[in-house]
């Protein structure tokens, strides 16, 4: 599988391609070489990170492709359905989904997404507006939704872990 490392402001960022499809966007806390990647989709998904992180880009526009289960597809669908610079609650996201009592099953396949920033999980915040749940880290959750508010000047909408 080809795959192609990017620098981001909160580290490296390693995107794998199969198939024709980006199947996942790790962030890492180690550091990569950057060599140029191997094909136009790694190029492409590289250039939409970028300019997600100048404050160019609010939506992707790659084939994306990453296994899971059927109701981990749904979740992640409806992770990105969740407008740039928004936040919503694991018990809203419960609630859009038809599955009220589904939170923790529905917190567990957010973080179990394997594209992230594309994917958006990192818009899902605690009931209470605080920052939870995030596999890369609560500090770089923080970073993302204050990037996406200071790109659309707007205030914060979560409270500080």
């Amino acid at each position: 599988m080809p795959s192609a490392y990017c620098k981001t402001p909160i580290g490296f960022a390693r995107i794998i391609e199969e198939d024709g499809f980006i199947t996942s966007i790790y962030l890492l806390d180690e550091e990569f070489e950057i060599v140029p990647p191997e094909t136009p989709l790694l190029e492409m998904a590289i250039r939409q990170l970028d300019e997600y992180f100048k404050g160019e880009r609010m939506v992707f526009d790659l084939p994306l492709n990453q296994k899971g289960s059927g109701f981990q597809q749904q979740v992640w669908d409806q992770l990105s359905k969740i407008e740039y610079g928004k936040t919503i609650s694991y018990l809203d996201q419960s609630k859009l989904m038809n599955n009220p009592l589904g939170i923790r099953a529905i917190a567990s396949a957010n973080g179990k997404n394997h594209l992230i920033i594309v994917v958006p999980c990192h818009r899902v915040i605690g009931s209470d507006g605080s920052l939870t749940g995030f596999g890369a880290g609560l500090w770089r959750k923080k970073w993302l939704l204050e990037h996406e508010a200071k790109v659309l000047g707007i205030g914060q909408t979560w409270l500080e872990f």
